[in-house]
């Protein structure tokens, strides 16, 4: 990996290799404004190319209406410049080892458009005040597999160690509660993909407001999710449901299957890991979903530091329901034309596989948005040291929660050339982040009843 360049950061504290926790008085002070309260620099970088932030999108843009996609806030916005194959080199201080690998790998295609950086990732008031409690109280346990007095909104918003930075990203703030549709594709390198539906559920505990971190380890729940495949015919009949604990060696993830072949639910542990995700195709891990996710114990996490990088943002174009998932897809990569670059500082931390512990990835770095704590981007090596995966995540704004979260992740293998795309819905619903959701339909029982 090359050297990374750090940042001088706003905050005066040392790298930690344990799992600390708490920041004294001074330091939660900062969040209010020396630091954003998610722990962000407020001010703009030396040059201005990254501005100030200004507290993200307070609303949503005129014409938007609840269960729409998206509108574009910015549709007059003009890309700033691109980066190609044959000016690469000008640019590899704004890039990740894993971004320079798909230049390389598709020299004639791929490209990124850079344009004005926006930096509009907003959340609650409620949030930020949550996150303020927080930052005083919030600590690791189990060795950094558990979390305590947290809630709400992001524990560690000035994050001490690399396990810290990662939890953020896990327990970022994405509302309440949801419904979504959508799915994923898994293009051969020639192009040619069979689109895979979901009907999805997330019942977030951890994000209600006014949950308290006593109830929240009496219940020992952080979310439940519930998936059922919806298309093609041929895989129609097939669910997931997932119980995500917050004390991870109390209780480990509880997860079910369904399988109407079977006609029964089953007890799932090895959704989990390294384990295939749901009709990959074995190009991603259960882990990778929503960019990483699940029990961080079979890593060491380090924390080094941050960097000015061009990850996607505002990817508003992209999530467009004017588009077809036809015009998206294409061999090697989507689409680079409906693809927005920005430039944004983001956290850099890197996780090695522990000894005498296994997994299909020895290294991963992720680069997490500073603002949202949304991993961004993900450079992923093999057991030979070599590049296997690059990750990116193309967040937007969904202002009428509001919250920063990815419109589609995707995952590039390089060693097939192929990638799976992962939250395609421009031809499906929106998202409903007003779903009211019970309990009951996050039973194990649940699952067969539901698809009989």
């Amino acid at each position: 990996m090359k050297k990374i360049t750090l940042l001088s950061l706003a905050v005066s504290f040392a790298f930690a290799t344990g799992a600390q926790a708490k920041v004294d008085e001074q330091q939660v002070k900062k969040l209010s404004n020396e630091l954003t309260p998610f722990g962000a620099v407020r001010g703009a970088n030396a040059d201005g190319s990254i501005p100030a932030w200004k507290g993200g999108i307070t609303a949503p843009p005129a014409g938007y209406e609840p269960g729409m996609h998206h509108l574009d806030p910015f549709p007059q916005d003009k890309v700033l410049y691109t980066v190609t194959a044959e000016n690469l080199e000008k640019y590899k201080n704004v890039l990740t080892p894993g971004q320079i690998k798909l230049f390389e790998t598709y020299p004639s295609t791929f490209k990124m458009n850079v344009y004005q950086t926006r930096r509009t990732a907003s959340y609650p008031q409620h949030v930020y005040d949550e996150t303020l409690k927080n930052a005083a109280r919030s600590e690791l346990i189990q060795q950094g597999n558990g979390i305590t007095q947290a809630a709400v909104g992001i524990p560690f918003p000035i994050p001490a160690n690399g396990l810290e930075a990662i939890w953020n990203h896990i327990l970022r703030y994405r509302g309440e509660a949801l419904t979504r549709e959508g799915g994923q594709v898994m293009p051969t390198s020639s192009g040619d993909y069979t689109y895979i539906g979901f009907d999805e559920q997330l019942m977030i505990p951890y994000g209600v407001k006014g949950a308290s971190p006593e109830k929240l380890e009496e219940s020992n729940i952080l979310f439940m999710f519930k998936q059922k495949v919806t298309e093609p015919d041929s895989r129609v009949g097939t669910a997931l449901l997932v119980h995500e604990t917050m004390d991870q060696i109390k209780t480990e993830r509880q997860a079910w299957i369904y399988n109407k072949g079977i006609g029964r639910e089953q007890k799932a542990p090895t959704v989990a890991y390294d384990a295939p995700g749901t009709a990959s195709d074995g190009l991603r891990t259960t882990d990778d979903f929503d960019m990483f996710n699940g029990a961080p114990n079979r890593y060491t996490w380090t924390l080094k530091g941050k960097q000015e990088l061009l990850i996607p943002y505002n990817d508003y174009r992209l999530h467009s329901d004017e588009l077809t998932y036809e015009q998206i897809v294409q061999a090697g990569h989507i689409n680079p034309e409906y693809v927005r670059y920005e430039k944004h500082r983001v956290w850099v931390v890197e996780a090695n596989l522990k000894d005498n512990t296994r997994h299909i990835y020895k290294k991963r770095v992720f680069f997490i948005d500073e603002d949202s704590w949304q991993i961004a981007v993900t450079d992923i090596y093999d057991d030979r040291d070599e590049m296997y995966r690059v990750g990116m995540a193309h967040g937007i704004n969904y202002y009428e929660v509001p919250t920063h979260w990815s419109t589609l992740d995707v995952f590039h293998d390089l060693q097939s050339k192929r990638y799976i795309a992962i939250g395609l819905d421009n031809e499906h619903k929106m998202y409903d982040f007003s779903a009211k959701l019970r309990k009951s339909k996050f039973r194990s029982r649940a699952l067969r009843i539901e698809n009989r």
